[in-house]
Parts: C-alpha cells; sequence; structure tokens
C-alpha cells in the first residue's frame, strides 16, 4: 500500500517541480526553487513515515488474526536507557529514558500457578519492526509453552520520525532489548527468572550476541542466526545508501574509515573475548544480505578466545538470508535443531523432539 501511494504521489509533486521551472514562472528564483525542493523531500519523508505506521497497525491487527488462536497477544509501553546522542543535551526532556514498545506472547494453555521459561526475541532490519514474518516461529514457541517478549527498541520503523531517528545500531538498543527482558520479571510471576534465552536472526542476532556479552547473568542460553558481525567489513561490500544510514547525523555520524573504533566497538566479532553463555550461531554460503565472511569472522574470533561454541555453516540453502526462517521442510528440520539447543538449558514443558512434532504441532 504504501509503494502505491507513493506512486501516485510522486507525479504530483514531479509535476509541482515543472510547473516551477517551466515558462509559467520564467523568473523563478533559484534560491525559491531549492526550498521548493526541500519541502517537497520532507514532505516525502513524512509520507514514508506515516504509511510504516499505517503498516504496522495493519500487521498488529493481522498478529491477533494469525497467532490469537493459541496465545494471549499485548503490547506493552516502556522505557530504555536516554538516548546515545542528543540534539540540545540541555534542553527540555534531554536525558529522559526512551520510550518504545514490546510485543508479549504467552501461551494460552499454560498454568499460571507454575514457572515458564522466556526467550527474548530482538527483530532484525536496520529500521525493521516485529513483524507477522515470524508467526509460525511464534507458533512454535507458543505449542513448546515459552513466554515471549520482543521489543521494538529506538530505531524501529512503524513508530513516526522520532522513533526512526534515535537508532543506536549495537548500541543503547542493546539495553532496550534488556529492559524488555527485566520487565518481563517483575511483571509476570510465572516467568521463571532463571531460565532466560535469547534468540534473533540478522541484526536480531547481533543484538542478541552483544545481550549475552554485556549481561552474561541475564541469559542461559543463545541463538544467533545469520548474524550481522563485523561492521567495519559490513560497510566495505555494502552500497553508499546502506552506509548512509550509519553515518547519519542522528545515527553514528561519521563513516568506519573516519572513526573505526565506533565501528568495532558496535560489531560481536571484535567482542568474541565477552563470552561466557551458551550459544548456537548458524550462517549460510549463499546469503546475500549478511556476507558468510562476517560470521566466519566472529566464528574465528571466538575460537581464537578459546571459547566454546556450536556453530553450523550451511551450504546454499534455498532462501538465502531467511533459510530457516522459511516454511520449508528443511527450514523447520533446522528449527527443530535450534529448539532442542535452547531446550537443554531452558527446560520448556513441551519441547520438540523431531520435525514430525513440529509438523503435527503447527502444520497439520
Amino acid at each position: 500500500m504504501k509503494h502505491v501511494i507513493k506512486t501516485l504521489i510522486l507525479p504530483v509533486i514531479l509535476s509541482c517541480i515543472f510547473l516551477l521551472t517551466g515558462s509559467i514562472f520564467p523568473q523563478v528564483n533559484i534560491k525559491d526553487l531549492k526550498q521548493e525542493v526541500d519541502t517537497l523531500r520532507e514532505f516525502d519523508d513524512n509520507l514514508s513515515h506515516r504509511l510504516d505506521e499505517l503498516e504496522k497497525s495493519i500487521d498488529d491487527i493481522l498478529w491477533f488474526q494469525r497467532v490469537g488462536g493459541v496465545a494471549f497477544i499485548d503490547k506493552i509501553y516502556m522505557t530504555g536507557p536516554p538516548k546515545w546522542k542528543e540534539k540540545n543535551p540541555t534542553g527540555q526532556g534531554a536525558g529522559n529514558p526512551v520510550k518504545f514498545w514490546s510485543y508479549i506472547f504467552i501461551p494460552k494453555d499454560i498454568d499460571f500457578d507454575k514457572k515458564y521459561p522466556l526467550i527474548v526475541f530482538p527483530h532484525g532490519g536496520v529500521h525493521g519492526n516485529f513483524s507477522t514474518y515470524y508467526t509460525h516461529i511464534i507458533k512454535e514457541l507458543m505449542y513448546q509453552q515459552y513466554i515471549v517478549i520482543a521489543a521494538e527498541y529506538r530505531g524501529s520503523t512503524g513508530y513516526g520520525k522520532e522513533h526512526y531517528e534515535k537508532i543506536d545500531y549495537g548500541g543503547r538498543e542493546i539495553e532496550d532489548v534488556d529492559s524488555s527482558r527485566q520487565y518481563m520479571i517483575d511483571n509476570y510471576d510465572f516467568v521463571d527468572k532463571d531460565r532466560v534465552g535469547i534468540i534473533g536472526w540478522s541484526h536480531g542476532g547481533l543484538i542478541s550476541l552483544m545481550n549475552i556479552f554485556k549481561y552474561p547473568g541475564h541469559y542461559k542460553v543463545a541463538f544467533a542466526g545469520v548474524p550481522v558481525s563485523d561492521l567495519i567489513a559490513r560497510m566495505g561490500y555494502k552500497n553508499q545508501e546502506y552506509r548512509d544510514l550509519y553515518s547519519a547525523g542522528y545515527h553514528i555520524g561519521k563513516t568506519a574509515d573516519e572513526n573505526v573504533e565506533e565501528y568495532r566497538r558496535r560489531s560481536p566479532a571484535w567482542n568474541a573475548e565477552k563470552l561466557q553463555t551458551p550459544l548456537l550461531i548458524h550462517t549460510n554460503t549463499n546469503d546475500a544480505d549478511v556476507n558468510v565472511l562476517e560470521v566466519e569472522h566472529l566464528i574465528k574470533s571466538l575460537k581464537a578466545a578459546g571459547k566454546k561454541f556450536e556453530y553450523e555453516i550451511y551450504r546454499d540453502i534455498p532462501g538465502g538470508h531467511s533459510f530457516d526462517r522459511m516454511d520449508t521442510k528443511t527450514a523447520k528440520t533446522i528449527r527443530v535443531k535450534i529448539y532442542k539447543f535452547l531446550a537443554k538449558y531452558l527446560k520448556p514443558a513441551r519441547p520438540f523432539k523431531s520435525l514430525t512434532d513440529l509438523q503435527n504441532a503447527i502444520y497439520r
């Protein structure tokens, strides 16, 4: 819908520019023209955010439609640490905690007098959000009787321009996600604080890794799928439009070559010596988003630091970046491996023992 509306509006914008530059206004001032173009660009940018908000609202309804049969679903408003970078450090509201939303999924068939393990589930994407893309994974977790918290941490899309520009990739978003873990422990008696795991793919994989590096005592186990692992290398093989997301004034503000240390600070491969938590890593050689070289750097760094962990490098599995999040038999088989690894440490009430278990529980 967003792209359709923009397709209809852009011709109008172009027509305005034509009128300003055409024979109707032959004496148009270049300065005025630039101001008009800047105004139109701002309008287009604001429209994009409004359409993202609309798309997010629609997807929220789909969550209830697709998962409401097996889960109690809530969306709670909470806080993380203040912004890493303030436009006006001494202005009104500077230093206040950042506010953000988080999804909660609770299996409908649990006994509220008992304790259940918690999965912290950060989404991927530089400016992504937790969407119904994860429908079947949430259903699979619900069947096993995990509680799930999924933070829409700073920089997530669908909450307006202001939240979008609070992005702090590999920075305080890590603390946002850990705040969502603490929220669950503080507010739900049936959450077992001693059985908390964290899982994520791509950017969510980076967040999972950085959380266990920073808060090793908070998590019993972690899974990182196709994790962004080395932002310095990543800036080298991505295009300029992607690099601009990081060097934007409201974000890091400098390129990797201008501030190598800042990009290193935000990269799991350069923090590998901090690992203390049981960890499983998956990657795929034909991943067109997170090049396998990033994850290989992480794996080599962990080995060099003498860390114990498990990993698997899959060879050209269909689906590329999404290879184990799809609904193919291969993807589901790989997810059973992930669930078995998590279950060793989190002891869910109904762990999957085989692909047949998963198929019968979710897809029958």
